[in-house]
């Protein structure tokens, strides 16, 4: 039976010490042009550089396992795999995340990035990065609006989905556990947990 969780709570970062260099997108971006981050891939989230290289095994396929699985539903073209989206006005400058996979509402949009009204699903898959992924993520997720979230939970072995976005949380957020089935907002059609962690 899925377990209500309640709402998703956000809480800001704790400041570090020493300080660290926040970084905007413009910075990234001419640190790209300028060869200086050749071979590595970083996701900027909230002004920190997350490194995105070194995937686990099981963390591999299961982001193939969901993105057949949403393939199923929805057509192959409006599936994307740890692409760039936008997020809120305000934390655009200092935010591109990369979810694992998302789900396209239309396959054209203007600028570079989906914005999240163009977004119907953002998942993200988390074995080492749990935390993160229900707090700091999915409060950025939240205040871009985007409709619906889902946390791939690997060591619980559980989905857990966010929906009804306000502020910096989501209003409800539920955990199906392997042996359930869930329906995203935009379909009818149920995905089961268990086909996700294959």
């Amino acid at each position: 039976m899925p377990v209500d969780l309640g709402e998703s709570v956000y809480t800001a970062p704790a400041p570090q010490s020493p300080p660290r260099k926040k970084w905007t997108r413009e910075e990234c971006q001419a640190s790209e042009c300028a060869g200086l981050w050749q071979g590595q891939h970083y996701e900027l989230i909230e002004g920190e550089l997350i490194d995105k290289m070194g995937k686990k095994r099981r963390h591999v396929q299961a982001a193939r396992s969901v993105a057949h699985a949403l393939e199923q539903i929805f057509r192959w073209d409006f599936i994307a795999t740890e692409a760039p989206i936008d997020v809120s006005p305000e934390d655009n400058p200092a935010s591109e995340p990369e979810p694992d996979v998302y789900v396209l509402r239309t396959r054209a949009w203007p600028g570079n990035n989906p914005r999240p009204e163009h977004l119907a699903l953002v998942v993200e898959i988390s074995d080492s990065t749990l935390n993160f992924d229900l707090g700091v993520k999915a409060g950025l997720y939240a205040r871009a609006g985007i409709v619906e979230y889902w946390v791939l939970d690997l060591n619980s072995r559980r989905l857990i989905v966010h929906r009804d976005p306000s502020g910096s949380v989501y209003k409800t957020v539920v955990a199906y556990s392997e042996s359930e089935g869930v329906a995203p907002l935009s379909s009818q059609q149920e995905v089961l947990v268990i086909d996700l962690l294959r």
